[in-house]
């Protein structure tokens, strides 16, 4: 049995696009469904597994943020956003909502495609049954990030839901403490592309991070800010 293709949905309310993304996905290999809103969405969500959704932020009805979020309280799916150029707002809320990564329109099909890939082999990885690393979990300040199950468990022993590229973020970390990682080094770890001024999707994971693992995120103890540097995980790990 041949292997199964990757499928894509693409939301988006313009025809155009749609049609565009899906002629141009197909002939690289993907399986693609399209939908103009948020009731077609979730009518392919609930019948088709999907791997990844392409997602146009601005749209008529509900907007991309929403979808965003109903995505993500609902699912493990991977997300790009697509967002205009001068749409830094937006890009910043889609990106707190839980998408793995952005697009600026216009955008390049061969950009949209490398970002496609990247976040699928991401995703991928996370799926896949995992070989046992040379430390196979990690502990830090009452926290355990369990590595081969990709789970991460608190001090109280609660499970903690991480996205994928949450997980990243926080794998980076732990296997670098107390070392000041700049934002083109945490980008690359974690979604394998560079850093572009004004590229704030770093932070925004890292505040999404904080608000998951800090006892006051607006007073970070672990993941502390280096101001014109980037960010320190301020704390002991040990490997298990």
């Amino acid at each position: 049995m041949g292997k199964r293709k990757h499928t894509i949905l693409v939301v988006d309310d313009e025809d155009d696009i749609c049609l565009f993304l899906k002629d141009y996905l197909e002939a690289h290999g993907y399986a693609v469904f399209t939908a103009n809103d948020g009731e077609a969405m979730r009518g392919v969500m609930k019948d088709e597994e999907v791997d990844l959704v392409i997602l146009d932020l601005v749209m008529p009805g509900e907007d991309g943020p929403t979808l965003t979020r109903s995505l993500r309280e609902n699912s493990n799916v991977a997300i790009i956003i697509l967002t205009g150029k001068d749409e830094e707002v937006d890009r910043i809320v889609g990106l707190e909502m839980g998408a793995d990564d952005y697009v600026a329109k216009p955008f390049s099909s061969r950009e949209l495609l490398a970002r496609v890939k990247t976040v699928l082999r991401r995703t991928g990885e996370a799926a896949a049954p995992a070989v046992a690393e040379a430390s196979s979990a990690t502990r830090f300040a009452g926290w355990r990030l369990d590595k081969v199950g990709r789970t991460l468990t608190s001090p109280d022993e609660d499970d903690v839901a991480l996205t994928t590229m949450e997980f990243n973020l926080l794998n980076a970390f732990t296997d670098n403490p107390n070392k000041v990682l700049d934002r083109d080094k945490l980008l690359d770890m974690v979604q394998h592309r560079n850093w572009e001024p004004y590229d704030r999707s770093v932070d925004v994971l890292v505040g999404r991070l904080r608000n998951k693992i800090e006892t006051n995120p607006q007073k970070p103890e672990l993941i502390k800010t280096v101001r014109g540097a980037g960010y320190v995980f301020a704390t002991n790990v040990d490997h298990e």
